[in-house]
């Protein structure tokens, strides 16, 4: 599988082979997306405006960080939100809440690290839809729905999308899986609400409106003892080893560079379930994702990275516009 995400994004002759193969893809995704919009698969309304996050790619783009942006802009506004998630990673396959203290193996990784940083209801399910209308009948306050790694969930009707992109990784050769790392073909864009690029460069030729992501933290909190919390200097000078186990690792190992420290790089799968056993011996620095992982066993020198996103302005505007306002809401 590494070699095959290497071929994403860099020249690999080889990927021509599963050209085939993405044919079949592209046209089982375009046939999935006619069936939804010509009626023939039902497309369910909540009573309440719902704001997708996700991407056309593969991999780690910064779809959680900018959900947690989101849930603090809302409710800034006067909004209460809800946030659903397919839970990927987890054993649940049914409609579940979600604690911040909630197994990471029973429900995934992301869903508990939004509901630790954003104290919003969270429930996860393979059937959004159907999590969603749990998620209210529970929260009768909540009078919006953010649905995580929402985009290619078609049975949920939307009010906003926004789509993610890794500005460094792009969307590599443009080929859609497997040859390419696209969930979807890039036109997919021209039809969304708002594309928000995560570091890099703003895109050329989209015809959505973009907006600049940046991901940023200088501080580190023990896992453990979340009181303790240390500036980014605490570590520059010293050995120390650095794991991830998130969608694109090397963002996190340049961050941590970045930040003046040199720590041993290790890589790890997305959604990898951690073992006391998997962590290097000494100082330990880690993702707020791998923390909720690791929380189990709580290192003896384990250091979370906490990270918050800056958003260009407007995007806000946006999405207000877009579902109006908590009282006598009106979509557009």
């Amino acid at each position: 599988m590494e070699r095959l995400v290497r071929c994403w994004y860099r020249p690999c002759p080889w990927r021509y082979l599963l050209t085939p193969v993405s044919l079949l893809f592209f046209l089982a995704v375009w046939l999935r997306r006619l069936a939804y919009r010509a009626g023939w698969l039902g497309v369910e309304r909540l009573p309440v405006p719902v704001v997708v996050v996700g991407n056309i790619a593969v991999g780690g783009t910064g779809k959680t960080p900018l959900t947690i942006w989101l849930a603090e802009q809302l409710r800034q506004a006067g909004w209460h939100p809800g946030i659903v998630s397919r839970g990927y990673g987890g054993r649940r396959r049914d409609a579940a809440p979600v604690q911040p203290d909630s197994d990471p193996e029973d429900v995934g990784d992301e869903p508990v690290l939004l509901a630790q940083r954003t104290g919003c209801p969270v429930w996860v399910g393979r059937r959004r839809a159907e999590a969603a209308r749990q998620l209210l009948a529970f929260h009768p306050e909540v009078d919006v729905i953010l649905a995580d790694d929402g985009l290619q969930h078609y049975a949920l009707a939307r009010d906003v999308e926004l789509v993610v992109v890794d500005g460094e990784r792009g969307f590599g050769n443009g080929w859609l899986l497997p040859a390419g790392p696209l969930r979807e073909p890039r036109s997919r864009l021209d039809s969304v609400t708002a594309v928000v690029v995560n570091g890099g460069q703003i895109l050329a030729d989209l015809a959505a409106p973009q907006f600049a992501m940046t991901l940023s933290g200088r501080r580190f909190w023990r896992l453990g003892a979340p009181q303790t919390v240390v500036e980014a200097g605490h570590f520059a000078g010293r050995a120390v080893e650095a794991v991830a186990g998130i969608g694109n690792p090397a963002r996190f190992f340049r961050t941590l560079a970045d930040l003046g420290i040199r720590a041993q790089p290790h890589a790890l799968p997305d959604h990898h379930r951690y073992r006391p056993q998997d962590l290097p011996a000494g100082t330990v620095l880690m993702t707020e994702k791998d923390a909720v992982k690791c929380a189990a066993f709580e290192p003896a020198d384990a250091w979370v990275l906490r990270i918050d996103a800056e958003v260009g302005a407007g995007l806000k505007n946006i999405i207000l516009e877009k579902i109006g306002s908590p009282d006598g809401r009106q979509t557009a």
